[in-house]
């Protein structure tokens, strides 16, 4: 069923009539909305972690103590503080007490060390940096163990060495413990507005050196609130956090939208697949982010009579195609699923608010929103021109990469693209005089493509997308047709270089569950049941675990830049074998066989 473009656009009028209350220059932080919030209902919970239950009132009182104890070590309105800490209330309750001073708090990724941990902490241009015990040993390197700011706040999970200690110029929790549990005087926030920064939030550095992406006070809470008002959310909703809070999705998603709604936040300090319905069952959890790893995780595991008991209402998040979409819902029961679009920076942005299996969100009318979708030559590496040199708009089925319209108005919080601390990082991710002369777009790196009803399907990331005789191949496309192939726990789909043949040929990573083997005449068979034969793996690597992101998503640098040479990895290795229709294992005659000649990096 196909809802009318009308229906579709009422609701996204929602979301819109929510991001437009935000007023660019008006001075109201997170700060403010937090304790607008306590003075609603202060005795509600907010932050759940184990057994610990603090209310809105606590949360505020020892962000309060925070403030204060940072104001007095010298830390002011305009500065920056970095944080380095796993999941657990201590990481809002700093947060939260550097910006109602004025300080903008850098998220450090807690699995950098060395060069790219200093990097990120240079590039923020923080004053100090607080860490968390238990990121203590990441700040164990030549590169950091200089840093004359670096306080210390301890985990009672985690004891560091005296020697980690020492590195510490002092115990913050200290002086924060000693200092008063009331708001701090608005005035050390006095000409902050809306639209300064409130985070920074680092990309993963996987293919260089993490940028930091600025997040506004106003684009932190018009996330909130636009979520809330496509969600329903109230302050009878449990969010499980569970992503790490150095993301965006963690950070600012989940928790712009349960400090919007009123509702509590469970936390836990990484995502555990054994323990995940058991929260989610323990403390009633309505609301909960995903990564299509994540469902295929959960998804994997053994049925039980009790699969379809439980609470949850909601999923947000991205990577759910239709074949992990349909399988969710025929084994956990039905629930909305919000699959969406977007990125940590990104001025326009897309989510399903229709139900429709697979699809990332829809444009009922392109003419009301600053999104576009262009055409992009793969073979080339580059967009497709007319005759003037204009970038060409994409038409319904057509692949291109997706970029927003940057709106540059001061009295508009829509639309912007607020960039990163680097002005030259921020300048590459623009694409000027794109349909005109003087206009601005944020470029995605996306490609995506759209049907005649305006629903959008992403396709691939730029690069990942290869050619292979004569024809486009989406790893991403590909992965969803295999998703399903039994005894599998993950599967990783990249292109390789072939020397002396043109284009990349699919190469496959695949993680087989702990009691499952490859058969490689199986998988073949299965293959060629979903797959056009130029779209199939031309070779399978079998490694003991998936490399993945610390959100979840599968990395491929290494993996393309190893492609199939035996002498790079100790992982198995098949090669297809089109007349015995199967994989093999990888040796000089089967590779000749394929038609491969030597891998030459």
């Amino acid at each position: 069923m196909v809802i009318s473009r009308e229906a579709t656009q009422a609701k996204l009028d929602l979301r819109s009539a929510a991001a437009a209350r935000f007023k660019p220059k008006e001075e109201y932080t997170i700060a403010d909305r937090l304790e607008a919030k306590v003075a609603e209902q202060g005795a509600r919970p907010f932050l759940i972690c184990g057994e610990r239950v603090l209310s809105y009132d606590e949360v505020n009182a020892r962000s309060n103590q925070v403030a204060h104890a940072a104001a007095a070590l010298g830390l002011e309105r305009g500065d920056v503080c970095a944080l380095a800490m796993e999941n657990r209330p201590e990481f809002f309750i700093i947060w939260f007490g550097l910006n109602k001073i004025g300080v903008t708090a850098a998220l450090l990724n807690t699995h950098n060390r060395g060069r790219p941990l200093r990097h990120a902490i240079d590039e923020s241009g923080a004053k100090a940096v607080i860490v968390g015990e238990e990121c203590l040993p990441a700040f164990d390197t030549p590169e950091t163990r200089d840093l004359p700011m670096l306080w210390l706040w301890p985990d009672p999970e985690f004891a560091a060495t005296p020697s980690l200690r020492a590195m510490t110029a002092m115990d913050f929790s200290v002086p924060c413990a000693g200092v008063s549990r009331k708001n701090p005087d608005r005035a050390l926030r006095r000409g902050v507005l809306s639209e300064h920064p409130a985070i920074l939030v680092f990309t993963s550095g996987t293919t260089g050196l993490p940028k930091a992406a600025i997040c506004s006070h106003m684009r932190w809470m018009m996330a909130g609130d636009v979520s809330q008002a496509t969600m329903n959310t109230g302050e009878n909703d449990v969010f499980y956090c569970f992503l790490p809070l150095y993301h965006g999705a963690a950070a600012t998603s989940l928790g712009s939208t349960a400090l919007w709604s009123g509702g509590a936040i469970v936390i836990r300090r990484r995502f555990s697949v054994r323990e995940f319905w058991h929260d989610v069952r323990r403390y009633r959890v309505t609301f909960c982010q995903y990564v299509g790893e994540i469902i295929r995780y959960l998804l994997n595991q053994s049925p039980r009579p009790d699969d379809k008991q439980h609470t949850l209402r909601l999923l947000a998040g991205t990577g759910m195609g239709v074949e992990l979409w349909n399988r969710w819902v025929e084994r956990f029961g039905d629930c909305t699923i919000l699959e969406g679009w977007g990125a940590t920076e990104s001025n326009a942005n897309l989510v399903n608010v229709d139900n429709r299996i697979g699809s990332c969100g829809r444009v009922p009318f392109w003419e009301k929103t600053n999104l576009r979708l262009i055409r992009y030559d793969i073979e080339a590496g580059e967009h497709a021109r007319d005759e003037a040199g204009h970038y060409v708009p994409c038409q319904p089925g057509e692949v291109g990469e997706a970029i927003g319209f940057i709106i540059d108005h001061p009295e508009i919080a829509g639309g912007r693209f607020e960039g990163y601390t680097s002005k030259e990082q921020t300048e590459k991710k623009i694409l000027r005089n794109v349909f005109q002369a003087g206009d601005a777009w944020w470029s995605s790196g996306d490609l995506m493509r759209y049907d005649e009803d305006g629903y959008v399907w992403f396709v691939d990331r730029i690069g990942d997308t290869f050619r292979w005789k004569s024809e486009n191949v989406s790893t991403t496309e590909v992965a969803e047709a295999l998703g399903h192939f039994p005894g599998m726990e993950s599967i990783n789909i990249y292109g390789v270089a072939v020397p002396g043949m043109g284009g990349r040929c699919g190469m496959a990573a695949i993680l087989m569950q702990p009691d499952q083997t490859f058969d490689g005449r199986v998988f073949y068979e299965f293959a060629a049941g979903c797959l056009p034969r130029y779209a199939m793996p031309q070779f399978v690597r079998l490694p003991a675990q998936a490399d993945l992101t610390t959100t979840f998503k599968l990395r491929k640098v290494d993996l393309q830049r190893q492609g199939y040479d035996p002498k790079a990895f100790a992982d198995p290795l098949h090669v297809i074998d089109e007349a015995g229709r199967a994989y093999v294992p990888y040796s000089a005659e089967a590779l000749a066989k394929a038609g491969f000649p030597p891998f030459a990096a």
